[in-house]
């Protein structure tokens, strides 16, 4: 439905020259709406942005609010970092992806676990049977850290790795290889995901109730700040909330509030916003509909930089700048003609790139099948190389500015942040909106109301609710040997066995005493790497001290 300004000169055309051709040629549709079911007006002006100010909402790129870029020059100076997320089966078989990924052409490694390490568990716990290495790399010890990044550079390029209830022990078993191998901690550059409450939100994978997770990713605040300047201590994730079925408004604003709620908790706990909230970052989705996922990008800068100016005043610039990862949408990826995911995937990556993005990963064309094969990571590579040389997108800043659709966007995506925002502040907080299942239900309901779009035929999938074929397209997979699983175990029973038992029981010993204080963690997970202490051997510990989280199921 067309919102009408009347006497205006938009409301003439559609009046008139509008209305007579829809008469003779009706609309293909009865309602047109983006992704996430906002609607869309047939022509967009200047009538649609009262109230915009050039100058105070865009501004110049590198300059508050930073709706046009984090950066003065963006990719004229530097691309932006290209990603694959690779982990698959064992140390050894990452590691060959790792230098396989470097040598054609990437420039920052994407860590994925399996579901154990994930989850805190050993690879010889009963219910890591069958899952061990079977979607991403297995990591027990310090001694699969050390295989996993054996001869690379990890002084000269950057690793993000997407884990999140053990997300501290795990960054300090790098930490603890980079060590191993001399290199200080000082030239480490990365990303650990560390966002506790979008596993409360979306993605499921906790180890420990809410506020003792939210307490563990403040230590690795300090920790970062103090030990490893250069790496970023969590990357607040939208993505994985988008990929449980929220709209592009939602994914925005739980987001932005749960990075709020981050820099509240740290500076309750006495950190400095000018030390600590620079190393935050921030991991977004990235749909099918170009130009809600483009204003979505420039909403968030101008919101965080707003955001963090009116509550904190911080000193160091830094602190406003949302610096992001993105990541093409697997959730639209479909395992009907799967070959419709190069096109879905370049777009995808486009509107990354168009929106101002500082990372990007592509997905693979066969992540519905298995994990990605060789042929598969290096195409979507190559999609992202063809973007950054080929198409002149990178070659001036932020070329959408001033559209008067995407600035509509951009503004009404603002306005639904504030909505969210205050919803949630009158419940005291992100924290407890979570304990109250306020934000999960949200998800819930809009993800059923887009199945029944698409299964009403109102949204479009092709391949799928139009322009389906009965035939299969066969593609080539990749296959995890089962063998790997017995070799995780094996390696992980070796380790117990001939690590320095005195200095393991001390280590174990010195991380219950300190999280049943409340002293800092992160010194003593760095112990428990180096005396060899298991992923699963540290949970048990904090799962002693903290307890368990069993979800009260909501719904």
């Amino acid at each position: 439905m067309t919102i009408q300004k009347t006497g205006t000169k938009k409301q003439r055309w559609l009046d008139g020259a509008y209305s007579a051709a829809i008469k003779k040629h009706p609309e293909r549709k009865a309602r047109f709406s983006t992704l996430s079911d906002e609607v869309i007006e047939p022509l967009y002006t200047a009538d649609d942005l009262e109230g915009f100010d050039t100058d105070r909402d865009l501004g110049f790129p590198g300059e508050f609010p930073y709706a046009r870029g984090v950066q003065p020059s963006m990719y004229r100076g530097r691309l932006w970092t290209m990603r694959q997320f690779a982990g698959f089966g064992s140390a050894e078989n990452t590691n060959e992806r790792f230098h396989y990924l470097l040598k054609h052409g990437v420039d920052g490694l994407s860590v994925a676990f399996d579901m154990p390490t994930l989850m805190g568990r050993d690879s010889d716990d009963p219910l890591s049977r069958g899952e061990v290495g079977r979607e991403g790399v297995a990591v027990d010890t310090l001694r699969d850290m050390e295989i996993l990044f054996d001869r690379i550079p990890l002084d000269r390029v950057t690793t993000s790795m997407t884990i999140n209830g053990p997300a501290s022990i795990v960054w300090a078993m790098y930490l603890a290889a980079a060590e191993k191998r001399g290199i200080p901690l000082d030239r480490l550059g990365g990303t650990i995901q560390n966002d506790a409450l979008k596993e409360y939100i979306a993605q499921r994978e906790w180890i420990v109730p809410v506020k003792p997770a939210m307490k563990l990713v403040v230590d690795t605040f300090r920790f970062g700040s103090r030990e490893v300047p250069r790496w970023n201590t969590i990357s607040i994730s939208g993505y994985h909330i988008r990929e449980a079925g929220a709209t592009a408004l939602q994914e925005l604003a739980f987001t932005l509030i749960d990075g709020l709620e981050y820099v509240k908790w740290g500076v309750e706990a006495g950190l400095d916003v000018d030390d600590f909230v620079p190393h935050l970052s921030f991991f977004f989705d990235v749909h099918n509909d170009f130009f809600e996922e483009i204003a979505k990008f420039r909403a968030a800068r101008r919101i965080w930089a707003r955001e963090i100016e009116r509550r904190y005043h911080p000193k160091n610039e830094r602190a406003l700048l949302m610096r992001t990862h993105a990541q093409t949408a697997g959730v639209s990826l479909t395992a009907q003609q799967p070959y419709n995911n190069v096109v879905r995937v370049t777009l995808q990556a486009l509107a990354a790139v168009l929106g101002g993005t500082q990372s990007l990963h592509t997905n693979s064309l066969d992540e519905t099948y298995a994990l990605p094969t060789e042929e598969a990571v290096t195409l979507a590579l190559r999609t992202q190389q063809v973007i950054a040389h080929e198409s002149g997108v990178a070659d001036t800043i932020d070329p959408l500015a001033g559209s008067y659709y995407l600035e509509s966007l951009t503004q009404r995506m603002e306005q639904g942040f504030e909505r969210y925002l205050s919803e949630i502040e009158k419940m005291g907080g992100m924290v407890d909106a979570v304990e109250r299942g306020y934000p999960q239900r949200e998800i819930t309901e809009a993800s059923f109301h887009f199945q029944q779009q698409v299964e009403e035929g109102e949204k479009v999938v092709v391949g799928i609710n139009k322009y389906a074929t009965t035939e299969e397209t066969p593609i080539p997979t990749l296959a995890i040997d089962p063998e790997v699983e017995r070799k995780q175990v094996a390696r992980l029973v070796e380790t117990r066995k001939n690590r320095d038992r005195g200095r393991w029981n001390e280590s174990i010993d010195a991380l219950r005493q300190a999280a049943k204080s409340g002293a800092e963690l992160m010194p003593r997970f760095l112990e428990c790497g180096r005396a060899n202490a298991s992923v699963g051997e540290q949970v048990l510990v904090l799962k002693e001290v903290f307890g368990e989280y069993h979800d009260p199921g909501y719904f």
